[in-house]
């Protein structure tokens, strides 16, 4: 009888037509758009090289690993003592500290070059792409610091932490550490995105008013990132909903009284834990007034919406590069894919999707680098809402037409793609989801109508440069000024206001070929699907000007 032997059933066919895996590459230098986008930042360029480096070679490996290995909860210690600890692999925390020591949290707050919030955004880009988990916690220890700005005693002792760029993961006092990041827990379950109908109460411990200390007792349905060393909190204090920052570790070295109880099992962003928790008799200082806390605490969530445009133009672009790279090797019938008519259409409809994606997230970064101009500051305000809405509506088909181009091997997990695939609806659900953005510029454009010139400024800075546009934007401020049925519309006004801004940044941007591209790409657009692109449009220098190679 014949024993089947390693040398006798191995070597039974030869693997051909497969390309290479795309790791190891620099994300930064192979990336045409973005390189263009940051090319009047001189200062920034080896900050993003060195950090492009890294996110196509240790980050790779270490965001698979994040996400096969998730975070661990642990009640109590072996001798039954209340710990409330979340143990994560190492490869988390190898990503968290080399995104903090080079500045992801605190880039803006600590570099006075011009430019920071672009060159953050550049790197918050290019770390999503990889492992978008732990960009949880970097972006609300980043986007606390202007709602922390407005209480001085507490940012005094807190704000140096927070942009000190030293990772220290140990459960702790955070007066004890070199650096500390800050979570969030703003919804409850009979409230979610309606934070008014918290119910979570806040009691002086003593006089109380801002910056004193407060007990707080209730219960949060998502705690983000429940091992960061502060939390903000809504809380309803006797004035009403207020803000607070509530510490892990009280001020006497004892635990703070927040107990979790159990960690989300969610589609995506395994490798950040969010948990449900419980807080009793909790001590919180209360930042700014009582019954002011979502006045407070807005700044903060308008920079976490912001990061979520970036991080779905991210995903995106790592898409993208995924389906690009596989094409250009796989043969069909003995002909590459990026060479084949049909492919050439989606391939390159993908690529305009990513470079309109990255176009809107800087744009929306350039104002947030003009605080005191108060043109910047109205339309950071709407294109911010816009963009949440739309940027991160686009991903997860964007990102399943990717998964498409590659076949079953973009359905399997040791491809990037599916993690992308579980990320990018996170983005458009976190810090309220679409209806909440759509609603919310309705009524930003009622209470603020100078944000509606703005928006009417931005989008004719290109006036003349292409009829249909211009026809649009008229069609556009003709809807907005007279809205009928406008809550029931309101996601028709907010994307043809993100594609028309989409196409007018491209203008400026001066690459006609993207521009053009995009312009009949999404203006006379009649199919719904990617790959529907008429025809003359340039595809295969879209597909090449994609290529991460």
């Amino acid at each position: 009888m014949l024993m089947n032997s390693p040398s006798a059933t191995a070597g039974t066919h030869t693997v051909f037509n497969q390309p290479a895996p795309l790791d190891p590459y620099n994300l930064f230098s192979t990336d045409t758009s973005l390189k263009e986008a940051l090319s009047p930042l001189s200062w920034a360029e080896p900050l993003l090289k060195d950090y492009g480096h890294l996110a196509g070679h240790e980050f790779f490996s270490a965001g698979f690993l994040a996400n096969q290995n998730l975070p661990l909860l642990r009640t109590h210690d072996r001798f039954g003592n209340r710990i409330d600890r979340v143990d994560f692999h190492p490869a988390y925390h190898q990503l968290m500290k080399a995104a903090i020591e080079h500045g992801l949290p605190s880039l803006p707050w600590s570099n006075t070059n011009p430019g920071t919030h672009v060159a953050r955004a550049a790197m918050m880009y290019l770390h999503n792409q990889v492992e978008a988990g732990t960009c949880c916690p970097l972006t609300m220890t980043f986007a606390a610091v202007p709602a922390l700005n407005q209480q001085p005693d507490l940012a005094r002792s807190w704000l140096p932490l927070m942009t000190s760029r030293q990772y220290d993961p140990d459960d702790k006092p955070w007066y004890e550490k070199p650096g500390v990041t800050v979570g969030m827990a703003m919804t409850e379950k009979q409230g979610g995105t309606d934070v008014r109908a918290n119910t979570t109460r806040a009691v002086p411990l003593g006089k109380g008013g801002s910056g004193c200390l407060y007990a707080l007792t209730g219960h949060k349905w998502f705690c983000s990132a429940p091992m960061s060393d502060g939390f903000l909190v809504l809380a309803q204090a006797s004035k009403g909903l207020s803000c607070f920052l509530l510490p892990r570790w009280r001020e006497d070295g004892q635990r703070n009284g927040l107990h979790i109880q159990r960690l989300k099992d969610k589609l995506g962003n395994r490798s950040n834990a969010s948990a449900e928790v419980e807080f009793q008799e909790a001590h919180g200082w209360l930042i700014g007034e009582e019954g002011r806390g979502v006045h407070t605490i807005i700044q903060m969530v308008a920079l976490t919406r912001f990061d979520c445009i970036t991080g779905s133009a991210a995903l995106m672009r790592q898409a993208v590069a995924q389906a690009v790279h596989h094409c250009s090797y796989r043969q069909v019938a003995g002909k590459v894919l990026t060479g084949q008519p049909l492919m050439e259409n989606v391939l390159a409809d993908l690529a305009l999707e990513s470079e309109a994606a990255l176009a809107f997230s800087l744009r929306v970064a350039r104002s947030l680098d003009c605080p005191d101009d108060e043109y910047e500051q109205l339309f950071c305000r709407i294109a911010t809402a816009i963009g949440k809405y739309w940027v991160c509506k686009r991903a997860p088909g964007h990102i399943n037409e990717a998964q498409e181009c590659l076949g079953g091997a973009g359905y399997v997990e040791e491809s990037i793609l599916l993690r992308l695939y579980r990320e990018a609806p996170v983005n458009s659900i976190w810090e309220g989801s679409g209806n909440v953005q759509c609603l919310d510029i309705l009524r930003t454009l009622q209470r603020q109508p100078d944000s509606l010139n703005v928006l009417f400024t931005e989008l004719e800075k290109t006036s003349g440069a292409d009829t249909q546009l211009d026809l649009c934007v008229t069609n556009l401020k003709n809807d907005l000024v007279n809205p009928a049925n406008a809550h029931f519309q309101a996601r028709r006004l907010v994307e043809g206001l993100a594609i028309c801004l989409q196409a007018s940044l491209l203008l400026q941007s001066g690459n006609a070929l993207v521009a053009s591209s995009f312009l009949r790409g999404r203006l006379d657009r009649v199919g719904l699907a990617y790959g529907t692109l008429p025809v003359g449009i340039a595809c295969r220098d879209l597909i090449e000007r994609a290529s991460p190679r």
